[in-house]
């Protein structure tokens, strides 16, 4: 091998290859050019060019190939090392990212209004364990009378115990006295699986049982036995454009988990949305929401929609 023994650590401190009297100085020159930016596609398509324009200086480009590979793999594993220590020494309210969100509404169903709308997103990631809070209030009054206040709130922490399965707990709360509710309180667990994970797809689905407590604007409380599913769709259209589909639905039973036709009950939650990316923090949507309950209280009908458009800032 005709590499000099300071390739390696040169490499390793990110610095470009310094010139080889054995490559043409041209073929030097791009591969120095390329390794000068860190990017292993770029290293890669170079060295190919290289190999095939100066065939008989293959084993010498194939072992700079090599020693970039190798230091490459020893940056990103020390850079994984720190960041696993910076997550176990993090505090209670350390390494958490989010995102706000305020615009206006349209809403049609029980009521056809426009008004505010705000929202809060956290996440928080961990090694194993990841935590999610979610919030959003719709707020409409008009002539001195609230005609829409909706309140949504929600945690739910997982568990990735395999690299596409893991394990989920939530529990929420609503409150959307337009729908006849006054509060509803849910708790449910169990299982989720990442279907789809890339640079432009992502789908993940879980399901598992619950229980849900309603208290009822006409003084009637509720509490039942329930199952949840859900999924979680992004799609990314183009590079500053994503289409993000989620949806929830809870089937009650009557009391008793043996019962599971009897006296049914089921909410849907289903939001539509589509993304533009205006800047690295900034970003404009416009959703789309369903809710649908197939016995709702007295006067009240089975469905509302709300069309809202907002600004989200990323934190």
């Amino acid at each position: 091998m005709r590499l000099i023994p300071m390739l390696f650590p040169l490499l390793l401190a990110g610095a470009a290859v310094p010139a080889q009297a054995e490559l043409p100085e041209g073929a030097q020159a791009m591969i120095d050019a390329a390794i000068a930016t860190g990017d292993p596609a770029k290293v890669k398509t170079v060295l190919d060019l290289a190999r095939s324009t100066w065939p008989d200086d293959a084993a010498e480009i194939e072992a700079i190939g090599k020693e970039f590979r190798t230091a490459l793999a020893r940056r990103q594993a020390a850079a994984e090392q720190r960041k696993e220590q910076a997550i176990r020494n993090a505090g209670l309210f350390d390494m958490w990212k989010g995102e706000g969100e305020l615009g206006g509404f349209q809403s049609s169903g029980n009521s056809n209004t426009v008004g505010v709308t705000a929202g809060l997103k956290l996440k928080r990631e961990g090694i194993d364990w990841s935590h999610r809070l979610r919030a959003r209030f719709d707020f409409q009054r008009q002539n001195g009378v609230t005609s829409r206040e909706q309140l949504f709130l929600s945690y739910e922490p997982r568990w990735q115990f395999d690299e596409s399965v893991f394990a989920y707990g939530l529990t929420q709360f609503e409150r959307d006295q337009i729908q006849g509710v006054d509060a509803r309180y849910a708790i449910s667990g169990g299982l989720g699986y990442q279907v789809l994970d890339n640079n432009s797809l992502s789908l993940s689905v879980k399901a598992g049982p619950a229980y849900r407590v309603t208290e009822f604007t006409d003084g009637r409380n509720d509490s039942r036995i329930a199952a949840l599913a859900g999924f979680d769709f992004d799609w990314r259209i183009f590079e500053r454009l994503t289409l993000t589909q989620d949806a929830s639905a809870v089937a009650e039973t009557g009391g008793e988990a043996v019962v599971l036709i009897d006296s049914a009950n089921t909410t849907i939650n289903l939001v539509t949305g589509l993304n533009f990316q205006v800047s690295d923090r900034l970003r404009a949507r416009m959703s789309y929401q369903l809710d649908y309950d197939s016995n709702p209280p007295a006067g009240k009908v089975s469905t509302d929609t709300l069309t809202r458009a907002t600004l989200i800032y990323g934190f």
